[in-house]
């Protein structure tokens, strides 16, 4: 029965998924996006979503973007229950809780407005549902004083000052990404996700796009996650969180320490994950080498649980 009572999130938690499920029916076939996926993700952390094609990292996204609505399971980002929404609370949700940013730079961004305009437009946006007053929570700065003086810090925190007049033709893809980081945060959002947002840049470039979000994470103070099939953010990461299956597999977990001698490293570690009904996905590697199947002999020992082959037949 504990098992099969929902989980509420805890304190100091920006993301909260149990048992999370997606289904999509394309002419009468059902498929399963998502399978029972749990994560959470603590407020101000920094991870990074991986999985193959078709894992359930983006349908994953879109569900915690608002964009998407999961079948079953719960799903809690930063108090907004995403089960639970109306349409006036969905759109609230996307305008204060999360920021988004595409992969597609040309995406993010009105073509004719300046960097600027597109960084305050949330704000005004935002404004106005409210009738044009101030801002809930005091998260969003309120009257025109208050939304320049936001552009103007975004701009400052994201090294683009000096852009905020041009337009996005105007601006290199690298340029373009790092306006949109600021879009995303105008309302001071808790959480921003992005979708490979460094997939249509070079590698110099993508690493300027990826300290860019370390800016947002470390001085604006926004929980980030990423899905990305890049390594260079994968491995920049404290947490690496890799799907498979429609389920969260493993976790990367990476440190710094310090030796005798006072010289830095970054260690890591990497983990199985384990859910509530006790099911884990194998490493497929680890599998294939000791050509593991259909079943595996599992013993019980003092201090751990040893997985091995079948040997039912030796």
């Amino acid at each position: 029965m504990a098992a099969s009572a929902p989980r509420g999130p805890q304190a100091g938690t920006a993301i909260a998924c149990d048992r999370l499920v997606r289904i999509f029916s394309t002419d009468g076939v059902e498929v399963q996006a998502l399978q029972g996926l749990e994560l959470t993700v603590s407020r101000g952390d920094l991870v990074a979503l991986v999985g193959a094609s078709g894992s359930g990292k983006s349908t994953l996204l879109n569900i915690l973007a608002g964009l998407d609505v999961p079948t079953a399971g719960t799903a809690v980002v930063d108090g907004y229950d995403l089960l639970e929404m109306s349409a006036k609370d969905r759109l609230r949700y996307r305008r204060e809780a999360v920021g988004f940013v595409w992969q597609q730079t040309a995406r993010n961004l009105l073509p004719f407005l300046t960097a600027a305009q597109n960084i305050a437009l949330p704000m005004q946006l935002r404004g106005r549902s409210r009738g044009g007053g101030r801002a809930a929570g005091g998260r969003s700065p309120a009257g025109r004083a208050g939304r320049t003086a936001r552009v103007a810090e975004l701009l400052e925190a994201l090294g683009i000052a000096d852009l905020a007049g041009r337009r996005p033709a105007e601006l290199s893809g690298g340029q373009q990404q790092r306006v949109a980081i600021a879009v995303a945060m105008a309302n001071d959002p808790a959480v921003l996700l992005a979708d490979e947002p460094t997939g249509e840049l070079d590698s110099d470039t993508g690493a300027a796009i990826f300290e860019a979000f370390r800016t947002v994470n470390r001085e604006l103070g926004a929980t980030v996650v990423i899905v990305t099939h890049d390594p260079l953010v994968a491995g920049e990461v404290r947490r690496t969180v890799a799907i498979r299956d429609g389920r969260t597999s493993s976790e990367v977990l990476r440190r710094t320490v310090t030796d005798e001698h006072g010289a830095e490293s970054v260690s890591e570690r990497e983990y199985v994950m384990l859910d509530r009904t006790g099911r884990v996905q194998l490493p497929r590697k680890f599998l294939e080498a000791l050509g593991m199947e259909h079943r595996v002999a599992v013993d019980l020992a003092a201090d751990r649980i040893e997985v091995r082959p079948d040997d039912a037949e030796a």
